[in-house]
Order: C-alpha cells, then sequence, then structure tokens
C-alpha cells in the first residue's frame, strides 16, 4: 500500500476522460503516470472509484490521493546544452526552448538535468537526484540563462540570494498589441488560476505579491506587436507571462495565457514552433565564494532572434 502525501480536490467544468481532466488539473504529473494512479484507485469521483476512460461532468469533484514520490532514476543524457562560465562552484548554461528543467513523475528523460549530468560531473546534491545543482527554473517553452549549483555550499548561498532578490534577472519578451506606455510596473498578486488549475491567475483569491517592471524596446506598428525589456523583482510561476496577458498584452507563441495564432502572419508560427517568444537574456548574482558581482548577458538564442528578423522583414515589407 503506498503512502499518501496528501489529496488534492478538484471540481469538473467541462465533460471530458477523467485522465484527461487530471493531466490538465495538475500538470505536475504527466498523463501517462495520472492514468497509472487512477488505475491503481488512487483517484475517486464523488467517492466512487473510476477508470480513466469514465467521462467526468461540470460539478463532479475528483479527489486525488498523491502518493509519496518513488525514487527516480536520473540517467545522464548527451543533450546539447551550451555552457558559457564554469568554475569550482557553479556553471552559467544556456537552457533551450523545448526542455523541461528538471524530472518528475511521468518524465524521467530528456530534461535539462539529464543533459547536466552528461555535461557537468560535479552537481549540488541538495535538490536530490531529480534536482541536482537546480537553483531556479526556467519554463520548458523559455529560453535563457541559467546558473547551476555544484556543490551545496554554493547551492545555499545561491538560493538565498534568489530567495532574497539580490539577483538581477532581465527578459525579453515581443507581445501582442500596441502597448500604451513606453514604461511600466505590474503589482498585481499571482495565484493558481480558480478554474483552470494547470494555469495561473492575478484574478486568484489567495495569490502571492508579484512585482513586474517593463520597457518597451521596439515597436511594430504594421504587424501589432511590442518587443520589451523585462525585470522581475519576484518569483512567481509563470509570472512574466501571467502578468503580460493581465495587460492584455499576450506573448507570441503564448496560448495558454490568451495567445492566437491568427495575431501574427503564418511565416513567423513557422519559425517559432512550440516556443514562446520570451528569453532570459541577462543575469547577475554574486559568485557564493567571491561575494565579487558577476553579470552574464547572451545574444538572442534560437528561435528568439530568426523570429525577431523576420519580424522587422515583414514591418519594413507592410510599412
Amino acid at each position: 500500500m503506498k503512502r499518501i502525501r496528501e489529496v488534492l480536490e478538484f471540481e469538473a467544468h467541462s465533460v471530458e476522460r477523467l485522465d484527461t481532466f487530471l493531466s490538465k488539473a495538475y500538470p505536475e504529473f504527466s498523463r501517462s503516470y495520472i492514468k497509472k494512479l487512477i488505475e491503481e484507485g488512487l483517484v475517486t469521483v464523488n467517492e466512487q472509484k473510476r477508470k480513466p476512460s469514465y467521462k467526468v461532468k461540470e460539478g463532479d469533484i475528483v479527489r486525488l490521493f498523491v502518493p509519496e514520490p518513488e525514487p527516480i532514476e536520473v540517467k545522464p543524457e548527451d543533450i546539447p546544452v551550451e555552457v558559457i562560465y564554469e568554475d569550482k562552484d557553479l556553471a552559467v548554461i544556456i537552457k533551450p526552448c523545448g526542455l523541461v528543467v528538471h524530472p518528475s513523475p511521468g518524465y524521467t528523460s530528456g530534461t535539462l538535468v539529464n543533459a547536466l549530468l552528461f555535461h557537468i560531473k560535479d552537481l549540488s546534491s541538495i535538490g536530490g537526484v531529480e534536482r541536482p545543482g537546480i537553483v531556479h527554473r526556467l519554463d520548458k517553452e523559455t529560453a535563457g540563462l541559467m546558473v547551476v549549483a555544484k556543490n551545496d555550499k554554493a547551492h545555499k548561498e545561491l538560493t538565498k540570494q534568489f530567495s532574497e532578490r539580490k539577483t538581477e534577472k532581465l527578459y525579453k519578451a515581443l507581445v501582442v498589441g500596441s502597448v500604451e506606455k513606453e514604461y511600466g510596473m505590474i503589482d498585481k498578486p499571482i495565484g493558481r488560476h480558480p478554474v483552470d488549475r494547470k494555469k495561473f491567475s492575478t484574478s486568484a483569491e489567495r495569490g502571492k505579491p508579484a512585482k513586474t517592471e517593463f520597457w518597451v524596446l521596439e515597436r511594430f506598428k504594421n504587424l501589432n506587436l511590442t518587443l520589451l525589456k523585462v525585470k522581475i523583482h519576484t518569483g512567481r510561476t509563470h509570472q512574466i507571462r501571467v502578468h503580460l496577458s493581465s495587460l492584455g498584452h499576450p506573448i507570441v507563441g503564448d496560448r495558454t495565457y490568451g495567445f492566437k495564432r491568427t495575431s501574427v502572419p503564418q511565416e513567423i508560427l513557422g519559425i517559432l514552433g512550440e516556443c514562446n517568444m520570451l528569453i532570459a537574456y541577462r543575469l547577475g548574482f554574486f559568485h557564493p565564494s567571491t561575494g565579487e558581482w558577476k553579470l552574464f548577458e547572451i545574444d538572442e538564442p534560437q528561435p528568439f532572434r530568426s523570429v525577431m528578423e523576420k519580424v522587422r522583414e515583414l514591418e519594413n515589407t507592410l510599412g
């Protein structure tokens, strides 16, 4: 009998398969792992055990009995990751778009951690076998700079800096629409979406404080797009995506938070693929051993760079 870590409760709002509903409601687990839990009797609908194919309907109460995590064997994989700086304490890498940062139930390979285990031989142990060296995260669809800890002392010090907001993190984001102001500050709490549990929202009742600052870098009036520089003062999940969407300016490619494919030309979509037009291009922190301020900045990684080239080309053509 598996030990239960917690019990989560969700209310259905439409008719769909039970495994589909739960994989959306609790995206931390893959659909295959959700299906396994249902088959093991760790999911109930209105207090009754059901099959994965059972159709939930509006008003159904679904309970997920989350078991204690089982050990995950994480193996090194030769996945391309660019290391731009490395010493005995840390490494700074460019995470490509499309890579999940760390393994979780149902996602045991093809992650950034698998890649790091191949390219960097010494990683801190604080994150356990699933998250060795991982100090902070970027979304799967976001590319850019990350710092990775190579020993526990460095890991603790870097984590402290991130939690105390002593680091500098700058992003570029291409958004839909003409942003009215040249500069703005978004100060809106963020929490789990009240209906769609895989999303976050500024309308959540128990949101945590979140602050995002932005500047307009470039306007593309003919395409109705704006390129922004963005600085985050807090580290909430999906913060930039949620905050910009709340202004009515979703990030290009981010269908979770309001982007519609019809809002940009097909040529742009063909280059972008499944990525979002959001990159972490500048990262600063104090070195955990020397105290020296370390600042890293990169050129626009792909496909961000190629999309911006196409945007400028189309803007000039339409102009």
